[in-house]
């Protein structure tokens, strides 16, 4: 396994990375623009961080990274925002967009195996051009290619997170292994459940990172007013609803926002706002608070342990609330790491 070398684009805090070193793969750099995922990914990982804008990261400086190492493979997450379905509808542009850097990589470069991981609407291939020229590249180039859009929870992500996983090798056939966990889901009570109590605007004296967000006097009346264990707004009287849900158009919000996750179920999708209360369904199920920043890091399937920030400094909610919702899974990146070793022993077998 030391003749094979990992680089994670888009690198992070480090959620695919550490994924892959957990199943024993050599990751030796992260690439991201990023420059506050520094502290994160080194001191959590054995790679090293490489802070430059994809943009200006050449393929002989990927080239210099991948040394004499017998077996290349490249992994990343390209930034989402231009494919988000948010974004499309404000207008955002899309040229020279970071798949299209990653598919140029890849043609200079030729590693073995390449994953790629993105939202679910990029496998529109009408919408969006750049993910069909991805492909082309994969083509032309003699991969074998398969992709699939995953709700992680189906691999033991305690989370409904719908991702499209990309696999892609020289080797030969490749995919992502089945899912473990379709079942039996992970839910939110045996991730987050052992956590002590504490209240919003509180910070656990044990760990920095339980850390709830202080809730206005209206906001505060609003959660003691939704159910608990999966309640919404439709509980509320009409004087603690916003006046956009007052409006026919604001009837779709009811239900997705300033509501509670549910114990024995996933939570919803983890993103870089998961701790405010009215950014969507991040209500604590029974506490009368928003979840804090451990609760969505271990619903990322962080580990208890991971740091974020240096022990010494002030954690900022915002900041690590946007390294862990910007983050892959770490269980989704054990997932495409074991389909990675299971597909090398079947074409490669001598690198075990």
């Amino acid at each position: 396994m030391r003749k094979i070398k990992v680089v994670d684009l888009f690198c992070g805090i480090g959620g695919l990375t550490h994924g892959f070193e957990l199943e024993g793969l050599d990751v030796v750099a992260g690439v991201d623009f990023d420059d506050t995922c520094t502290y994160g990914y080194e001191r959590n990982n054995k790679a090293k961080f490489i802070h430059k804008n994809i943009a200006d990261f050449t393929s002989k400086e990927l080239d210099e990274l991948y040394g004499d190492s017998e077996l290349k493979i490249l992994v990343g997450c390209a930034p989402c925002q231009p494919y988000s379905g948010l974004n499309r509808k404000k207008g955002v542009g899309r040229n020279n967009t970071p798949l299209e850097k990653f598919a140029e990589l890849v043609e200079d470069t030729q590693p073995d195996i390449v994953s790629m991981e993105n939202v679910r609407g990029l496998a529109n291939k009408d919408k969006y051009p750049e993910f069909s020229n991805f492909l082309r590249v994969l083509t032309d180039n003699n991969y074998n290619v398969s992709y699939q859009v995953v709700d992680t929870s189906d691999y033991g992500v305690p989370q409904t997170r719908n991702r499209l996983v990309l696999l892609a090798s020289k080797l030969g056939e490749i995919s992502l292994l089945p899912p473990t966990h379709i079942k039996k889901k992970i839910t939110v009570r045996e991730t987050i459940g052992h956590l002590e109590p504490i209240n919003d605007g509180e910070t656990s004296k044990r760990d920095p990172l339980h850390k709830a967000r202080k809730l206005s006097l209206l906001n505060k009346k609003r959660i003691q007013a939704t159910p608990k264990n999966g309640g919404n707004s439709e509980a509320w009287d009409e004087d603690l609803l916003p006046e956009c849900y007052r409006r026919d158009s604001g009837n779709t919000y009811r239900k997705t926002v300033y509501g509670r996750m549910r114990w024995d179920e996933p939570s919803p999708t983890m993103t870089t706002q998961c701790t405010g209360l009215g950014n969507g369904r991040f209500g604590h199920p029974e506490q009368d608070r928003a979840i804090t920043l451990r609760e969505a890091a271990l619903i990322q399937t962080f580990p208890e342990d991971y740091q974020f920030v240096p022990e010494d400094s002030e954690v900022i909610t915002s900041h690590v609330a946007k390294f862990i919702g910007n983050a892959v899974p770490v269980k989704l990146g054990t997932v495409i790491a074991k389909s990675i070793k299971e597909h090398i022993s079947s074409y490669a077998t001598k690198y075990y």
